[in-house]
């Protein structure tokens, strides 16, 4: 009897093994029920299923997927051969249909290769390389993951973004490209550089000709200011003179002393000259 109870309990266990299961947040299940789906499951716990000869769960993945694609050789508007590097950021939104189309990612990593290829060359076939380079990118990125998108919707997939990581140019273009480049930008630096010079010269004209009018105005100004002193000077004198010609005579003349006369100097004059008036008389 205990052997009996041992082996119903074995039994059970294997029977609760094979029909509960755990779906993980990043999951998404469908199950087969003699190869054909009978249920989709999404919401991550714990589920029941038929034992495995009846059922079986197979496992999707949920999470959003990222696939490098290998640098394809594309040609642009201009006829210019560009090698551009790109990856794909996807997800699968429909398991059922994704289980039925492709059946596994390696597969759907296929189409997806086929289906971004296809998009690029169209869509980067009607722009001219500088357009590709910098001025739309992100315009036609958003154009072709639309446009993937809308093809991998057949197969389950959603595709989320096409992003160019970069662009190349071939071996044996490169050295003509990089020398138009070059020249070009050599014709814009000595355009730049010319306009500058006339720019500079302009303004140093300019500034002459201001410096010029200031030193003008300012001698004109200091030439009034001295006239005007003199004048005031000349009034002073002739005011001092009136008051006391003899006192003005004193100090003028000593003012002439201290102009004349220093520890350098030697005058020879004869004795009866007007300067040595007041040196004789004091």
């Amino acid at each position: 009897m205990k052997k009996i109870l041992i082996a119903i309990a074995i039994l059970a266990l294997l029977f609760t093994w094979s029909t509960v299961f755990i779906v993980d947040i990043t999951e998404q299940i469908v199950i087969l029920q003699f190869g054909k789906p009978v249920r989709i499951i999404n919401e991550p716990g714990l589920h029941m299923k038929l034992p495995a000869p009846f059922q079986n769960a197979v496992v999707i993945d949920k999470r959003l997927l990222e696939y490098d694609v290998p640098p394809e050789e594309i040609l642009s508007k201009d006829k210019k051969t560009l090698i551009v590097d790109n990856y794909v950021r996807w997800r699968i939104v429909d398991p059922l249909l994704f289980l039925q189309t492709v059946q596994a990612i390696p597969n759907a990593v296929t189409r997806l290769d086929d289906i971004v290829y296809s998009e690029l060359r169209r869509e980067l076939g009607t722009h001219d390389m500088v357009e590709i380079i910098t001025e739309n990118r992100e315009s036609l990125m958003r154009k072709v993951t639309h446009l993937s998108n809308e093809a991998g919707k057949g197969y389950g997939i959603e595709v989320v973004d096409v992003r160019i990581r970069r662009v190349d140019l071939p071996e044996e273009n490169e050295a003509s490209i990089y020398a138009r480049m070059d020249a070009e930008r050599k014709r814009q630096a000595n355009r730049f550089r010319s306009e500058g010079e006339e720019e500079a010269k302009k303004i140093r004209a300019t500034t002459d000709r201001d410096r010029t009018v200031l030193l003008a105005e300012s001698f004109k100004r200091s030439e009034e200011i001295r006239g005007e002193g003199d004048a005031k000077a000349a009034d002073i004198y002739a005011q001092a003179y009136s008051s006391d010609p003899k006192f003005y005579e004193f100090v003028r003349t000593l003012d002439a002393y201290r102009k004349i006369l220093d520890d350098q100097t030697t005058l020879v004059l004869p004795g009866d000259a007007k300067i040595f008036k007041l040196l004789n008389e004091y």
